[in-house]
């Protein structure tokens, strides 16, 4: 689970955040982030410094490009986090195509925010009221997709939340809003719905080494399945054994394969070749990386996106293959999948 958090300038995101962290969720900081970044620059820590910088980078890289940053630091700890500070709606964007992701905005009067930035004391914040006004609506709205846009990003939070009164009210009001994300985190999300309809296509298998299935969807609808198996009319790697093959590589391992099956993903490919399903565009959902034979299959056929439940131990030639075609490789589970040496 990823909850998201926006709002305007001292309405208390700190607050919000500092909550989350104490139900065990990790935290990461555009903020911080940016701070970072603002010292390799050899600039002062401000908010102009941190605009300025912001806005560099996401028009050198992308409109999501910090959120997405801090989301593979999130991805590799593998737990429910907090992202704090999203400032634009390509950040929502880029956010929302992850799993069970929630965006909360704070909000609160401007006389009340300027008094808690004042108090707050930090480096950026002894700025006049007035310059406080002109930093937020420098910040408020903007037709660049690089820029920040927290009027946008407000509007499009899941759950708002106002911060007119004392520390306990909001904390109340935290809690209650805390309950309802929980409540809406059970239903999967649609990478694990359609992992699990995976591990279904997966019980079909017939052979025992791999027992790999595999989905191919596109706008969140299924469009063929496939599971690893012998070709039509050959025998059963479960009826008859293995025919098992080594394959030495350049750099010394050893991979050992079963030659007489069709692994899911190209069945999968077949199955929509056969009945004129066209795939182009599409997103496969699979046990593991695929392997090099599969990925070029997955290449050539149109599809853009494979997510993966595990990581292939003689994955990386297919990794350096997706990369270098545009394909999206997510990987949900960091663990590699080995398959037995027999």
């Amino acid at each position: 689970m990823i909850i998201g958090i926006t709002g305007s300038i001292g309405a208390g995101k700190g607050v919000v955040t500092d909550f989350l962290k104490e139900k065990g969720l990790n935290h990461y900081s555009v903020r911080d982030f940016l701070v970072e970044e603002i010292k390799k620059w050899g600039m002062p820590v401000n908010r102009d410094s941190m605009v300025t910088i912001a806005n560099e980078l996401r028009k050198n890289n992308s409109p999501s490009y910090i959120v997405e940053q801090l989301y593979e630091k999130a991805k590799k700890e593998n737990k429910d986090c907090v992202i704090e500070s999203i400032r634009t709606l390509g950040e929502i964007e880029a956010l929302r195509k992850k799993e069970a992701f929630f965006l909360i905005s704070i909000d609160a009067d401007p006389e009340i925010r300027y008094k808690r930035t004042i108090k707050r004391g930090g480096e950026k914040d002894s700025i006049s009221f007035e310059k406080f006004i002109q930093d937020e609506k420098r910040e408020l709205s903007s037709n660049d997709p690089n820029k920040q846009n927290l009027s946008a990003c407000i509007t499009a939070s899941d759950f708002k939340l106002t911060n007119n009164e004392n520390l306990e009210e909001l904390r109340k009001k935290l809690d209650e809003l805390y309950e309802k994300i929980k409540i809406r985190n059970l239903r999967p999300g649609w990478d694990e719905y359609f992992m699990e309809i995976s591990h279904a296509v997966a019980r079909r298998a017939t052979c025992d080494r791999g027992k790999s299935g595999c989905v191919i969807t596109k706008d969140k609808r299924i469009l063929v399945t496939g599971y690893v198996g012998s070709p039509t009319g050959i025998p059963h790697c479960d009826e008859v054994g293995h025919q098992m093959k080594t394959v030495i590589h350049e750099d010394g391992t050893q991979t050992h394969h079963c030659t007489r099956t069709t692994h899911a993903e190209q069945n999968a490919i077949c199955q929509a070749a056969k009945l004129g399903v066209p795939i182009d565009g599409a997103t496969v959902y699979c046990k593991m990386t695929p392997c090099s034979t599969c990925a070029k299959l997955i290449i050539n056929s149109g599809i853009k996106r494979v997510v993966a439940e595990k990581k292939y131990h003689a994955g990386q030639e297919s990794e350096e293959l997706f990369k270098k075609a545009g394909i999206k490789l997510d990987i949900l589970n960091q663990e590699t999948e080995n398959y037995p040496n027999q």
